[in-house]
């Protein structure tokens, strides 16, 4: 890969390029249009893929203020044919691909009961197909060149279910599996390709005003909820550190999968009870809401962008994703302070006993488990073994 550095088995740390050929799928609106322009803002040449020509005109021009080269596709992920032929025109176009970001979705918010098999399958193709069809498609390319990285856009709902999202739920826990496999398989054949998740949390995205929703209430991602940005931010950083096999962006995120490892019985309690009332608003639902299912609602003159419509609540930046991308020299700093604090305690505690010890009278006796007494007015002090 362009500009990588090689440990073992593959690229442990790309550097990034102005010269990379990225490929990002639902670049039209939400985290694939952010992270389509991140990845311009490096001067990256982006091909971006969706079904709304509108939205996805607009994307390209803001990847090239940001001063990258943009290929707009309009493809609809579902279809596997589509996909692998954007990915050849890719090629042909802008050169052999480096990165592959997997972000494409659509989804129901309903009652399990309520969702119908048409529409289950619909979203099924598009969020767990469309991954598959984007990876396969990658894989095609990047495999016999021995170079590249697949970041698959994930959800702490990948691992953790919630009600009124079983139809997302289940594609992210499908595309986890998938994607568990497919790593297993690239590290027996030591291929220095790579595949990478980000896990994310609530975020900011037009989804919430364009998904099929049979919900009284405007359906609204569940609090803390962070810009799209944020989740791009950890999509460059994934693409960037493949090696690592998934990525928590959001500390709710951290709570949501440590809490299920811990107490999935408890969380499932927990979402029955608070789980319908934080995914709805108090706005009841308009008789014109859009629909993105089927056909895209960006197609024409309507271009939704990045950002939702949580924007006076949603966090510019995650503290906890800082603090996971800086934790080996946090850790190394931690280690250094301990040291420090435990060599000046030592010191002190040693010239203590030294001054004990010079001044113990005779007849003083030494205390048991090591303790030595100054005088009978004297806490006592740990002598060093």
């Amino acid at each position: 890969m362009k500009g990588a550095r090689r440990t073992g088995r593959g690229a442990a740390h790309r550097r990034p390029s102005g010269s990379d050929v990225v490929v990002v799928t639902g670049a039209g609106a939400g985290v694939g249009r952010a992270t389509a322009r991140a990845f311009g803002a490096r001067g990256a040449a982006v091909a971006l893929i969706a079904r709304g020509r509108n939205a996805l005109k607009q994307a390209a021009e803001e990847v090239r203020e940001a001063g990258g080269r943009a290929l707009p596709l309009v493809v609809d992920v579902a279809d596997a044919e589509a996909v692998d032929a954007a990915a050849a025109r890719v090629e042909e176009e802008l050169g052999p691909i480096d990165v592959w970001v997997n972000a494409a979705f659509t989804t129901v918010f309903a009652p399990v009961a309520e969702v119908r098999p048409e529409e289950l399958k619909r979203a099924t193709e598009v969020t767990y197909f469309g991954f598959v069809h984007g990876t396969q498609a990658a894989l095609r390319r990047m495999v016999p060149r021995d170079r590249g990285t697949i970041v698959q856009v994930g959800s702490a709902l990948a691992q953790r279910s919630v009600p009124l999202q079983a139809v997302y739920c289940g594609a992210k826990h499908a595309i986890q599996g998938f994607t568990e496999s497919l790593r297993c398989e690239l590290l027996h054949d030591r291929s220095r390709v790579n595949v990478t998740v980000v896990q994310m949390p609530g975020l900011n995205t037009p989804q919430f005003s364009w998904v099929l929703s049979r919900l009284p209430r405007h359906p609204r991602p569940v609090a803390p909820v962070y810009q799209p940005e944020v989740a791009a931010e950890g999509v460059l950083y994934a693409a960037d550190h493949p090696r690592r096999r998934e990525y928590w962006v959001g500390g709710s995120t951290v709570a949501t999968l440590l809490g299920q490892k811990a107490a999935p019985g408890l969380l499932d309690r927990y979402l029955a009870r608070t789980g319908y009332d934080s995914q709805q608003t108090d706005d009841p639902v308009g008789p014109s809401r859009p629909v993105n299912l089927w056909q895209p609602v960006d197609d024409a003159r309507a271009d939704y962008g990045a950002h939702g419509l949580f924007d006076d609540e949603a966090h510019p930046r995650s503290l906890q994703f800082w603090f996971s991308r800086h934790r080996r020299p946090l850790a190394l700093g931690a280690a250094v302070a301990a040291a420090a604090a435990a060599a000046v305690l030592a010191g002190g505690a040693g010239r203590r006993v030294g001054s004990c010890r010079a001044r113990r009278p005779a007849g003083h006796l030494r205390s048991r488990r090591g303790h030595q007494w100054c005088s009978q007015n004297q806490r006592p002090t740990i002598a060093p073994p």
